[in-house]
């Protein structure tokens, strides 16, 4: 065979000698490449798609997301000998602690009926958004490698682990049904309520964890941050005592403040609903009465003397909520006297408010930066 230079074989199995083998130079079509691409059908991967088709495809992803969150809900205890009972027992030993210092030692129980009730509703449902944030803002992180290997919308990610806080708060509330029947806290059409309160604080933890899953994914020291900044918020949001009988320095507008923030919100609706109790005594749920408000301001938690019924009786107060009142009558009836820090409407706007807005938010701020994640 002659040889043209180009390195052919001359044989089969054999080179002429000196022939060196090299490929043909690339063929690059004349036209523009994203004309091509386009012309052809072709996409770029990881593209962010339409806010609509980012939401449509997450709908269609509804069974995986679910699938996911149930299968890490099962997996996350299986390493230890208690199992599941650890979704229980976790913040029921945090509700002990909490009961030991708190109730006991620094006496946040004063004003309170039934407190060990009253903390276990604080503790269970402040745990739910404090833990769907905190895994939130970690999420993009730990999935790395998943999320380099396959394409999904990322937003699934985030959904899932809200979703597995919420098994384990419907785990919680179970419990919390257990403790109110102990507490003397019987059913009623009100524990209904319990319903719209969880889903409004799933969309605020939704809508909170996705903000924070596109910070987290961009800047580890946001995951740093967010505990010590939700520690401080349960300290703030009413989990172990009642924002009323804060000092009274404080300004109304300043109780206002810590009363609409999310948590004390939800903590506040899901008491409404399995606390009688809470409900009765709640401030405003009678004229307001100066002297009766101020004797359980300044004596809260304490028992009813001679000289205080006497004085009640000269205000015109001889019983309350149907009970006569005599000597040694715990007064944290006379809350009901106070002005409302705020009212049930208000709670149930500012949830409604706080829920719907954080979870649009979420949505469109962790979809604009839906073509980032993964990348180095």
């Amino acid at each position: 065979m002659e040889n043209s230079g180009r390195g052919q074989i001359s044989a089969p199995g054999s080179l002429e000698a000196g022939a060196v083998i090299a490929p043909d130079a690339p063929k690059v079509p004349d036209q523009d490449l994203a004309q091509l691409a386009a012309d052809h059908g072709l996409k770029l991967s990881g593209a962010r798609p339409s806010l609509k088709n980012y939401l449509v495809t997450l709908w269609q992803r509804r069974h995986f997301i679910t699938g996911y969150a149930t299968a890490r809900n099962v997996s996350m205890y299986t390493d230890a000998k208690l199992g599941q009972l650890w979704q229980v027992l976790t913040p029921l030993l945090n509700a002990g602690v909490y009961y030991l210092i708190f109730g006991k030692l620094f006496q946040a129980d004063r004003g309170v009926d039934h407190y060990p009730a009253f903390l276990m509703v604080g503790v269970f449902v402040f745990a739910f958004t404090e833990r769907s944030i905190v895994t939130g803002s970690n999420v993009m992180r730990a999935n790395l490698q998943l999320i380099r290997a396959l394409y999904f919308p990322r937003a699934s990610l985030p959904l899932a682990y809200v979703i597995v806080e919420l098994q384990q708060m419907l785990v919680g509330v179970v419990v919390l049904v257990a403790v109110m029947l102990g507490s003397h806290q019987y059913p009623s059409w009100y524990w209904l309520l319990i319903i719209p309160a969880v889903i409004l604080q799933t969309l605020f933890n939704t809508g909170a964890a996705l903000i924070v899953a596109r910070l987290g994914g961009s800047l580890a020291d946001v995951s740093e941050l967010i505990p010590f900044f939700l520690r401080i918020t349960r300290y703030f949001c009413g989990v172990m005592y009642l924002i009323i009988t804060l000092p009274a320095k404080l300004n109304g507008w300043e109780k206002q403040v810590l009363s609409l923030n999310p948590p004390a919100i939800f903590i506040s609706l899901v008491r409404m609903a399995l606390m009688s109790s809470v409900r009765i005594n709640s401030a405003g749920n009678k004229p307001y009465n100066e002297a009766a408000c101020s004797m359980f301001m300044i004596h809260t938690g304490d028992k009813l003397v001679n000289s205080q019924v006497v004085n009640l009786a000269q205000h015109g107060i001889t019983e309350i909520n149907g009970v006569r009142v005599t000597v040694g009558m715990a007064n944290n009836a006379l809350q009901a006297f106070c002005p409302a820090i705020v009212t049930n409407d208000q709670l149930w706007i500012f949830g409604a408010l706080w829920g719907v807005v954080f979870f649009a938010v979420g949505i469109v701020f962790f979809w604009q930066a839906e073509s980032l994640y993964g990348r180095g």
